[in-house]
């Protein structure tokens, strides 16, 4: 990765928005990239708007806002129509097609539709369709890999939830094999 890679995840809150965003931002720094995490949701928290940028990078950051993302996550229909515009040419758009039935108007981005929620309650894993959409990320945007994954959740995953390492590894190889 030479570049930044400027990424937007945004949803609802209590959709993990805030705990993705986290874990690419460790796998980030365990590889030595220069990482930025900046959080944001309404006053609502769980069911409100959540969105959090995260970047990565060879080169220091500037700045921790995303305002223009080469990727955008979009976990629901306001989040993808907010933010649809405001990737960049030639970026990517992942979408969670369980839940967002609009289709992307832009065909100068590439956009992936995973029913992410779907797959998260096929496999009795309900609250871990943000790691699913993530292993497809990991996946279709350059640089990125499925190297360092279970050193980063090892990070995310409280101390007292280790016990969902696993479960999280599996999402993200679930959604990376999507």
């Amino acid at each position: 990765m030479s570049k930044a890679v400027n990424i937007l995840y945004a949803g609802f809150g209590g959709q993990g928005i805030l705990f993705a965003g986290k874990f690419l931002a460790y796998k980030g720094l365990i590889e030595e990239k220069q990482v930025s995490w900046l959080p944001s949701y309404g006053p609502e928290m769980r069911g409100g708007t959540a969105n959090c940028s995260v970047i990565i990078s060879d080169a220091p950051i500037g700045s921790p806002i995303v305002s223009k993302p080469d990727v955008l996550v979009a976990m629901n229909l306001p989040s993808l129509e907010k933010y649809e515009n405001e990737v960049v040419s030639g970026g990517k758009i992942f979408v969670d097609s369980t839940l967002i039935d609009k289709k992307v108007e832009r065909d100068d981005v590439e956009v992936y539709y995973i029913p992410a929620t779907q797959m998260a309650y096929d496999n009795n894993i309900k609250t871990l369709a943000n790691m699913i959409i993530t292993g497809k990320v990991l996946k279709e945007v350059e640089g990125f890999s499925m190297d360092n994954t279970e050193a980063a959740f090892k990070k995310v995953v409280s101390a007292r939830h280790q016990d969902l390492l696993g479960v999280n590894s599996n999402a993200v190889q679930m959604g990376y094999d999507y």
